[in-house]
């Protein structure tokens, strides 16, 4: 299920002061530079194509489809990650054979689809925020929801969108105080049972 929200991502238009409805219609009807109409239609088709994108790359990735994935994701050169496992960003991507064995190996039988927040754009820039419901066999463990919390940069180089940086975590739930403050901690959590 995808959502485009016409709230604050659009609102990122309007000059200060502006309700982002009154801008938005405004900015349809005024000239841009040289004479051209508004853009807005235009970002908004560049907006659905990514967004149909990145969940197709969710699909394949969760499915351990990872060669058909890397042929899709279009990772810029100089490509941040920041992984729902934690630790430091990582740069660039290894897409040796090795390695693309070991993430297929890795994330089995899964499935996803994408749930749109927000959209923020400019000419060459599109920042996606979304929540990936997805599930999957990951590093061996049964099938189970690994829905995360994303966000994902796209960077307009040459006639295509490279994805720039994706950050992934898996809140989805809200969390207690004590939990939070262990994450932030780096403390083991424990979870108990229900009786």
């Amino acid at each position: 299920m995808r959502n485009r929200t016409n709230g604050p991502a659009d609102r990122a238009f309007a000059p200060a002061g502006f309700p982002g409805t009154i801008a938005f219609f405004c900015g349809s009807l005024l000239p841009g530079p040289m004479g051209t109409v508004s853009a807005e239609p235009q970002r908004a088709g560049v907006v659905d194509m990514l967004v149909q994108r990145s969940e197709r790359q969710a699909k394949l990735f969760n499915a351990g489809q990872m060669q058909t994935w890397l042929e899709l994701v279009n990772l810029s050169a100089d490509f941040t990650l920041m992984q729902p496992f934690g630790g430091p960003a990582t740069r660039g991507f290894d897409p040796t054979p090795e390695r693309m064995a070991e993430l297929a190996a890795s994330f089995q039988n899964g499935d996803a689809t994408l749930e749109l927040v927000q959209a923020i754009t400019s000419p060459d820039l599109v920042v996606l925020v979304y929540v990936e419901r997805q599930d999957g066999e990951v590093l061996g463990l049964p099938k189970q929801d690994w829905s995360l919390r994303v966000t994902q940069v796209f960077q307009r180089i040459g006639p295509d969108w490279q994805l720039v940086h994706r950050h992934a975590d898996p809140l989805v739930r809200p969390m207690t105080l004590e939990t939070t403050a262990a994450l932030a901690a780096g403390r083991a959590l424990v979870e108990t049972a229900a009786e």
